[in-house]
């Protein structure tokens, strides 16, 4: 069988199974958004979750049949992608699964933070009334809630899209304590409930909506690719939803982003990164981290650099160019038209 899971922003560390972004800079976000109350959605998130720890008081082959039957390709990716491999039949996984202590302690933790995941849903739903207002034939995919052992996030697969909930139980959990060597406090600051609508929505659109193309590969390009991204959730999430929510920031950094804007941008053009193609120089640019190596003092510099100034060009550009729709927008893919189109010259 051929799989097509996708683990967008995903971390592969493992707890058990051994193999395991307030302030706005230049504000385009309308203060009011558009009618979706004619868009008939009700989101409604599976508890895969609390149906798999169920199983473990069970007989081992029903609650197998069971999990088959009630969620097809994202049981067979959970276990055979997540938490296990192909060595391995479900079965086997299973019994690993409930003879281990971790899943037990986590599971009870994931459970008594998300007892009612009913905000989340409407949420979800509210975000992508908005989703589908602006694109009608959206799919929307199932949603799953799981726990993994912080293996991943928010995996997209066919026809659904999973919520790690362990990598939302709040910045500081016990157990995000217990892995820092393997995941950094400035990745697990993020996980926490607010930030779930958010990850969804990013992840939906990179891989479901918008996607990068290949022959996109100076950094300009992928500034404006990772600023339409942004822009799109400006468009769908909730208006109270921060900045730094949406980008991974802290409000720090969104802070010294506005400060430093104009410096940054003089940073590129005497560097002659906005056509660099060289991976190494662009991606210490767009990558995570605790800040941009090479630029501010004391680290305090906010990480992903090209992709905030991406997001500020294209809030721009869209402030400048009132006629263009956010679907001309998603569709261009000319990114110096867009620099040129947006006069962005940060003072």
């Amino acid at each position: 069988m051929i799989y097509n899971v996708k683990f967008h922003q995903s971390y592969l560390f493992f707890l058990f199974v051994s193999a395991f972004f307030s302030s706005l800079l230049v504000s385009c976000t309308q203060s009011t958004k558009p009618d979706v109350s004619a868009i008939h959605l009700d989101v409604k998130i599976a508890r895969f979750d609390r149906d798999l720890y169920a199983g473990k008081s069970k007989n081992l082959s029903e609650t197998n049949a069971f999990l088959t039957k009630k969620y097809g390709t994202f049981y067979d990716d959970y276990v055979h992608r997540m938490v296990g491999n192909f060595d391995y039949t479900n079965q086997e996984i299973l019994t690993t699964l409930y003879q281990d202590s971790a899943y037990s302690d986590l599971n009870k933790e994931v459970d008594s933070v998300f007892k009612d995941i009913t905000p989340i849903e409407k949420d979800l739903s509210e975000t992508f009334k908005y989703v589908l207002y602006y694109y009608p034939k959206a799919k929307v995919p199932q949603f799953i809630s799981f726990v993994s052992g912080f293996a991943v996030q928010t995996p997209i697969g066919d026809n659904y899209m999973g919520i790690g909930l362990d990598m939302f139980m709040g910045k500081n959990n016990q157990f995000y304590k217990a892995i820092v060597q393997s995941v950094p406090t400035y990745l697990s600051r993020r996980f926490t409930p607010e930030y779930i609508v958010p990850r969804i929505t990013e992840t939906y659109a990179r891989e479901e909506l918008f996607h990068e193309r290949d022959e996109d590969r100076t950094l300009l390009s992928k500034m404006i690719h990772n600023g339409k991204i942004l822009y799109f959730m400006d468009k769908v999430l909730d208006e109270k939803v921060p900045d730094s929510v949406k980008i991974g920031y802290t409000q720090k950094h969104i802070d010294w982003c506005k400060t430093f804007e104009s410096d940054i941008w003089a940073y590129y053009l005497q560097n002659n990164l906005l056509f660099e193609t060289d991976y190494q120089k662009i991606q210490v640019l767009l990558s995570e981290g605790p800040f941009t190596p090479g630029l501010g003092e004391k680290n305090e510099s906010a990480p992903k650099l090209g992709i905030w100034t991406g997001w500020q060009i294209i809030r721009k550009y869209m402030q400048e160019n009132k006629d263009v729709t956010l679907q001309q927008l998603m569709a261009e893919q000319d990114a110096q038209k867009i620099l040129n189109l947006s006069k962005y010259k940060p003072k």
